[in-house]
């Protein structure tokens, strides 16, 4: 990517410092439902990866396409418009030195800024107001408007403070056991992240969380909907910065590798366990693709309707 350090962002928070060797305490990564009081999360692939176990997967119904989940958001899109090298893990800091993440967290804020910024433009344009994600970096534990969360829970979304949280670490997991390299990899992350809290300020997060509580069974099929969507989202981003010119040749190939790589199949593949669909709640590597380059290749945001 063509990105350029700036200032930092105003809505990035950086509290590695003091979350360092913290435990995170009662979620213990899991993927708990999307909604008032859950996490939103890209995926479950360090707690899979560390914990060997399929059982953290959960069950209920997985797939894409179309659904009778009994959500219509038809007119909640149909408002919205179109869409007009950062070094891969983390390390433990030493107090007074260099912090040897400073790239990283300068490559986070920008990334930050411009999918704020893409939004926010997209929402105008439909004569809607978009209040900007915050971004909190974080090192093994934090406390959040959802409750104490970890590290192992990965990237996530928390719609009560509506602020994702994401330590550095993750990008590591990425690059060297998921084989997902790439500074637009990284960008994937937090561009679909912030697709969560462009949900939540839509209701759609309120109105699957609805819904799951109303129908059980369908909560995994639902919570595969929201996470695809989110996906195609970080699609419609993409498709911005690849009309400004800021994406390099293979940037794209990048984006979807990360998708697939957190597809709830390559967990299970990973995690030596069953491929099972009907335990899924992120959906199939080939899906978070399908979802991520219709985003890219339409920019409109009512091409990510998955729940029609």
């Amino acid at each position: 990517m063509r990105w350029q350090r700036g200032q930092r962002s105003r809505d990035l928070r950086d509290e590695r410092a003091s979350t360092q060797g913290r435990g995170g305490g009662g979620l213990g990564g899991l993927p708990l439902p999307s909604g008032k009081g859950g996490l939103i999360v890209l995926a479950i692939v360090v707690v899979v990866s560390l914990l060997g176990g399929g059982s953290l997967l959960g069950g209920g119904g997985g797939g894409g396409g179309s659904s009778d989940t009994g959500i219509d958001i038809t007119d909640i899109l149909g408002g919205l418009g179109d869409a007009t090298s950062a070094p891969s893990g983390a390390a433990d800091q030493v107090p007074g030195a260099p912090d040897p993440e400073a790239e990283l967290v300068d490559f986070t804020s920008y990334v930050l800024d411009d999918v704020n910024a893409t939004w926010d433009e997209i929402f105008q344009q439909s004569g809607r107001q978009f209040r900007h994600a915050e971004l909190v970096l974080f090192r093994d534990g934090v406390d959040t408007g959802c409750g104490p969360a970890n590290s192992a829970v990965g990237p996530f979304y928390c719609p009560p403070d509506q602020t994702a949280y994401l330590d550095l670490g993750f990008f590591r997991e990425l690059n060297d056991r998921f084989d997902a390299p790439g500074d637009f990899a990284q960008a994937y992350v937090i561009a679909h992240e912030l697709g969560h809290h462009v949900q939540n300020l839509l209701g759609i997060s309120e109105d699957v969380n609805r819904r799951q509580q109303a129908d059980p069974d369908q909560a995994n099929e639902l919570s595969v909907l929201l996470e695809l969507q989110a996906d195609c989202f970080a699609g419609i981003w993409g498709h911005s910065v690849y009309n400004r010119g800021v994406l390099e040749d293979g940037d794209l190939q990048e984006g979807l590798t990360a998708a697939a790589a957190v597809g709830d199949d390559r967990i299970q593949e990973s995690a030596g366990v069953d491929v099972d669909p009907e335990t899924w709640t992120h959906g199939s590597a080939d899906q978070r693709q399908e979802w991520f380059n219709r985003g890219f290749d339409t920019g409109d945001v009512t091409a990510c309707d998955t729940f029609s």
